[in-house]
């Protein structure tokens, strides 16, 4: 049998959670149609904590995480794709309960995987399950009616993968963004991808969060949940939208129904992992067109799968900025 090269999770009797570099062969594979090389991963918030003690997305060991999977297609028993097909793959389970990115070979259904155009799969990983969570998170802006003219959006957790993609993509379609993020020496990155204004996290520490604040944004894309998403939903103008992805700062929502009846404002979730493939699809066109990130080298740095069990523990701590891409191909 072929031998794979991965990094692989184990939990331990006490529930301590290892990552290490194993050889596997196809046997440890699941089921699929579609064989993929894998050439790029990448590292997200949930990855980390698919590695982490109690980290609650992981559902069973051992595991290859990576929720992002974009490679060449090396073997296909489906009549949608073949060999040489350049594709990406992420939601559903990948990465948390069926095997993930971070090994040279992946196996999935055919409905799980996007076959790529135009984009290299170097920069599909590169934009991956954030800059895809992103698009969605300004698609729904755009779908509530809200326009450049409307006034500023605030994009909170601005430095993460979906923010900066989120500050990146609006700004180059005309908005007015307002970063938020707690990082200073970000500013000037931020500032780069087409922030019109870089401001601390919000709520201030001597700030309250009131049931209805003085109304500032036309929409919001969250990616923080807790206080701030309150914050920005009791400070969103009449008829606006917060997009909310992320629970970074907490999955809690202290917040009154007042800004939905007296404001009309909408609370839009956005969920990357369960959308149908052909939404999927759907939206990795648009990403390939008019939602192509301007600046995604910028945001971008490499790292070798050897080396992302130190990435995994950074992102926690909120030590990541931009996208991490994970090489596979070379990385072992």
């Amino acid at each position: 049998m072929t031998e794979i090269n991965a990094m692989v999770a184990h939990q331990d009797a006490e529930g301590g959670i290892e990552l290490r570099h194993e050889v596997v062969d196809e046997s440890f594979l699941p089921e699929g149609d579609v064989d993929i090389h894998v050439e790029y991963s990448s590292v997200n918030y949930k990855d980390a904590l698919a590695v982490t003690p109690k980290g609650g997305v992981a559902r069973s060991y051992p595991l290859i995480p990576g929720i992002d999977v974009a490679g060449t297609v090396t073997s296909s028993r489906s009549p949608e794709f073949a060999v040489g097909d350049r594709v990406i793959a992420h939601g559903q389970d990948i990465g948390t309960g069926r095997h993930g990115g971070y090994a040279q070979t992946a196996r999935y259904p055919a409905d799980y995987l996007v076959k790529l155009s135009t984009l290299s799969t170097s920069a599909a990983a590169a934009i991956g399950t954030a800059g895809f969570t992103a698009a969605m998170s300004v698609n729904a802006v755009r779908a509530q009616g809200i326009s450049p003219s409307d006034g500023p959006v605030l994009v909170t957790g601005a430095t993460g993968g979906v923010g900066s993609v989120s500050v990146d993509l609006l700004a180059g379609l005309g908005y007015e963004v307002v970063a938020s993020t707690g990082k200073a020496d970000a500013h000037d990155l931020l500032r780069d991808l087409g922030a019109a204004e870089v401001i601390d996290r919000v709520p201030g520490p001597d700030e309250k969060v009131r049931p209805l604040g003085k109304a500032h944004w036309a929409a919001v894309v969250d990616c923080v949940g807790g206080t701030t998403l309150a914050y920005a939903l009791s400070t969103t103008k009449y008829g606006g939208v917060a997009a909310a992805s992320g629970l970074a700062g907490s999955p809690d929502l202290p917040a009154t129904v007042l800004p939905f009846i007296l404001r009309g404002v909408t609370l839009a979730g956005i969920d990357s992992v369960l959308l149908p493939i052909a939404k999927r699809r759907d939206i990795w066109a648009q990403i390939e067109s008019e939602l192509l990130p301007r600046h995604l080298a910028r945001i971008t740095r490499d790292v070798p799968v050897r080396q992302v069990a130190d990435v995994l523990g950074a992102i926690i701590g909120g030590g990541v900025t931009g996208r991490t891409r994970v090489v596979v191909h070379d990385g072992f």
